[in-house]
């Protein structure tokens, strides 16, 4: 094969020939400044204050993180608002309630009994409870009774509940009589095994998303200095980013929470690393072309520019969309990755290029790259051999591929069909803990709902009808005044069923309806509870699908039409990533099947629409802009297939390196967790092998130069 022919080859321009000098754009000034012979120090130092600042301050993020109930619910649903009305006239404001079960399978003894009673009291002696503990209920078998514990809970310091959790276990468990088995179940019980299982998992996560980040960059580079310098600029990012949102919190009202905290830095390190990838494999193939590493640099920098900044921006305003959500959490996270994605932009694109010019050609070793007559020619051809078969293979037959691929995506979509949602909290953790068994002896011997009754929180004329009102509905085990204050009072209403059942959330609904149709006095009441806020939440999550699911595709539709200065190829690029999207979810809900978690919370799907939508589109932006650049000195065919053989290496490697980064997340002991990792790295892994490598080069070819329409093949 000639280099006329080779995918890889220049048309119309010499062999040997550097690549034209960046244009004096604004991108060009701004990389010429950061690859500067003098200005890149500055550059440097700039970064040395910003990580000073920003790494003390990335250590108190933990100090603004918000996990009351309120900042997980919609911010105008029933139970937002009775939750509101519980912390302003009753003493429910930061207590959740912890459930003592005590069991005997031949049933509780006079000594077990007495013990109960025991534990009740040194409970109240040694002021443990946050308010008044009731009287032991036991169950009409007599094999189980209960004690409900009322505990302090500090939203910023999870500590404070896990601490006074493990404490009533401790005082209860401590020579119980053999035979009396002890549980701590209720939503404080629940809330502590969360806590458990994710005590230390920060360290974990970041140890394990750096090591694997490492090995898969050391495995690319196949240098012992070169992987350190993504990972030590991105992760001097990641602290910068933290510190910024901690300032945005203390000062700025931000809403922080647990799963904003640990998904920044996740996607920290894999947005940055692939930024990375793509601009370090431009710079090793400019350093080829020049002899003069600076001018590499601000050449590499200024041709990658405009995808890095389409990516971010894509990103980052795919993300922000979050805010017009319903969810107080989905409002808070979009702000916080936002912020991660335009910290680490900044990183990568001044601080990465300063950092590598600075340390010269060495950190290569010992692959370094030497300025090289007629690289543009045969050099890329032998640098990027298996890309380029894979470019040659997908122009000889670029229609089988793309229906081939198609076909293949399709296929796997249909596995979504086989998911089902709402999780019950046994369900929720990859191994059983204390407060799902707790709570499972507890529904064997009294009213399911024992453990989590619904609050209902009603105007005190209207106290006494609702409480004749609510043992006839359906589902409703029985109601009791619990206290008056302010004008309102508290009933809790025990439900039949489990509290965090479909069934149970059936039952929350009628009483809504039933109370909505009494008389004028119970009208205005409002239900909380476990029950009543997992029903709140799936709806708003809901709401939120048909809201920013369209949003986000219109974002980044839009951002590319912008990038690419065409219509059909962003029309074709965006119709890709929603069906890669339905085969993610499909595969996944495979392996979901066959790890014995097949039901899903219905957050992970706006989740996973965002992160595969968003991220799964840079891959397509990296491609789509090469290859836009070589169709203007190639052609059309030549330029997308010279496009897959530039960018196939960095983009593969981007891809697993952003696949394994979010895999990590399946070393938190939670299905969520778990979940989300698998749906994000299986989406991204199809859409790097499959999707960028073989379907849209394949289109392009099939649609021919109207991809670019209604702008020109040539510029």
């Amino acid at each position: 094969m000639t280099t006329q022919t080779s995918p890889s080859a220049p048309a119309d321009r010499p062999a040997d020939a550097p690549s034209p000098a960046p244009p004096p754009t604004l991108f060009g000034r701004y990389a010429a400044f950061v690859a500067g012979r003098r200005s890149k120090w500055v550059v440097l130092v700039c970064w040395l204050l910003l990580i000073g600042v920003g790494g003390s301050l990335a250590a108190k993020l933990g100090s603004v993180q918000n996990n009351e109930q309120q900042t997980w619910l919609p911010a105008d649903s029933q139970a937002t608002r009775a939750l509101d009305i519980a912390d302003e006239h009753f003493t429910n404001k930061g207590i959740l309630t912890a459930v003592v079960v005590y069991t005997r399978d031949r049933g509780l003894t006079p000594g077990d009994l007495a013990r109960i009673g025991e534990d009740r009291g040194r409970l109240r002696e040694r002021r443990m409870a946050a308010a008044e503990i009731p009287d032991v209920v036991v169950s009409q078998d007599g094999k189980a009774a209960y004690l409900t514990v009322p505990l302090k809970a500090d939203k910023s310091d999870n500590a404070v509940l896990g601490d006074a959790v493990e404490a009533v276990r401790k005082l209860t468990g401590e020579g119980a009589p053999a035979g009396l088995d002890v549980r701590i179940a209720g939503q404080a019980g629940n809330l502590a095994d969360f806590i458990d299982v994710y005590s230390g998992m920060d360290a974990t996560l970041l140890g394990t998303t750096l090591a694997i980040v490492a090995l898969l960059l050391l495995i690319t580079y196949r240098s012992p200095v070169l992987w350190l310098i993504p990972l030590i600029s991105v992760a001097l990012a990641s602290q910068v980013a933290s510190g910024v949102v901690y300032l945005l919190a203390r000062y700025a009202g931000l809403v922080v929470n647990g799963q904003s905290s640990y998904v920044l830095v996740v996607l920290v390190l894999g947005v940055g690393t692939d930024y990375a990838l793509l601009l370090i494999a431009r710079y090793r193939e400019e350093l080829h072309r020049h002899r003069d590493r600076h001018e590499a640099m601000a050449t590499a920098l200024t041709r990658c520019l405009p995808a890095i900044a389409a990516s971010a921006a894509t990103v980052g305003i795919a993300t922000l969309c979050l805010v017009f959500g319903s969810m107080n959490s989905t409002r808070g996270l979009g702000p916080v990755v936002a912020i991660g994605v335009v910290i680490v932009f900044c990183a990568m694109t001044s601080l990465l290029p300063a950092f590598l010019v600075v340390l010269g050609r060495w950190v290569f070793w010992p692959l370094i790259p030497r300025h090289t007559v007629g690289y543009q020619g045969v050099g890329v051809e032998r640098e990027h051999g298996a890309w380029a078969r894979v470019s040659r293979a997908v122009g000889l037959r670029p229609r089988p591929i793309w229906i081939g691929s198609v076909l293949v995506l399709a296929a796997l979509a249909c596995g979504a069909l086989t998911l089902g949602s709402g999780q019950t909290a046994g369900e929720q953790f990859t191994e059983r803990v204390d407060s799902v068994i707790g709570q499972e002896r507890l529904a064997e011997h009294f009213a399911a709902g024992s453990s989590a009754p619904a609050d209902v929180y009603v105007r005190s004329e209207g106290a006494a009808a609702t409480v004749r009102m609510l043992p006839t509905v359906p589902g409703v085990s029985s109601a009791t005044e619990v206290a008056s204050a302010g004008g309102w009072t508290h009933i809790a209403a025990v439900l039949r069923d489990s509290p965090d059942t479909g069934a149970a959330r059936d039952t929350i609904e009628r009483i809504r309806a039933t109370l909505r149709s009494g008389p004028a006095q119970t009208r205005s009441a409002l239900v909380a509870g476990q029950s009543a806020v997992a029903l709140d939440t799936s709806q708003a999550q809901g709401e939120e699908e048909k809201l920013l699911i369209p949003l986000i595709l219109a974002v980044v539709l839009l951002m590319l039409v912008v990038l690419l200065r065409a219509l059909v190829a962003p029309v074709v690029l965006l119709l890709s990533v929603v069906l890669s999207f339905g085969s993610a979810v499909g595969a996944a809900a495979l392996i979901y099947h066959a790890l014995g978690h097949p039901r899903i919370d219905r957050g992970l799907l706006l989740f996973g629409f965002l992160f595969l939508v968003a991220l799964g589109v840079d891959y397509t932006i990296f491609l789509m802009t090469r290859a836009r650049e070589e169709v203007r000195v190639r052609g059309h065919r030549e330029g997308v297939l010279t496009g897959l053989t530039v960018t196939g290496g960095v983009i593969t490697s981007a891809g697993l390196v952003l696949a394994a980064t979010f895999a990590a997340l399946t070393v938190i002991p939670t299905v969520n967790s778990l979940q989300q990792g698998v749906l994000v790295a299986v989406g991204v892994l199809l859409d790097t092998f499959l999707v960028r490598s073989l379907l849209i080069p394949a289109l392009a070819l099939e649609i021919g130069p109207r991809f670019w329409r209604p702008g020109r093949a040539k510029d």
